[in-house]
């Protein structure tokens, strides 16, 4: 069992966002279902809890009512080795959300992903700073990273 596992608090979604999490990426899975009690403070018998793994991470997602939402202070990274993972990822947590810029979204439920290319990383850190500002200059007009237009740019 991992020691730190993220919990995401919803408000009555919980079950809802876990199978859409996991039917996104491979080596997930829903792994308990948790429901309130007759002590409550949730309906007796509605879920509490759903425990789910994302490609083998550990996630909670807890429904906790309407008293906090999501912000942009925290959001998951996704790691892409090709264009192609960029599109299928942007695509499918985009899908009835809201496009961001430099590669960022929200997703339906309100969570912030970060739809990253692992290219970006490595031409941002390129030790010519002409280079690698030319590629920053570039993601900044970007919503969906484009791993081509950053190569484009990193070679001026």
């Amino acid at each position: 069992m991992q020691k730190i596992t993220n919990c995401l608090w919803f408000d009555t979604q919980a079950e809802e966002a876990a199978n859409f999490y996991t039917s996104v990426f491979d080596d997930s899975r829903i792994v308990d279902v948790q429901r309130y009690g007759e002590v409550g403070p949730g309906e007796p018998g509605s879920v509490m809890t759903v425990t789910f793994e994302l490609a083998g991470q550990r996630f909670v997602a807890l429904n906790g009512g309407p008293h906090f939402t999501f912000n942009e202070a925290v959001s998951l990274q996704v790691d892409c080795a090709t264009q192609e993972e960029v599109d299928y990822f942007w695509a499918k947590l985009g899908e009835g959300g809201q496009v961001q810029q430099c590669g960022w979204l929200k997703d339906r439920f309100g969570l912030s992903w970060q739809v990253v290319p692992r290219q970006l990383t490595e031409l941002m850190s390129d030790p010519d700073p002409a280079r690698s500002g030319r590629v920053m200059k570039a993601m900044l007009g970007m919503e969906k990273i484009d791993i081509r237009a950053l190569e484009d740019a990193h070679r001026g």
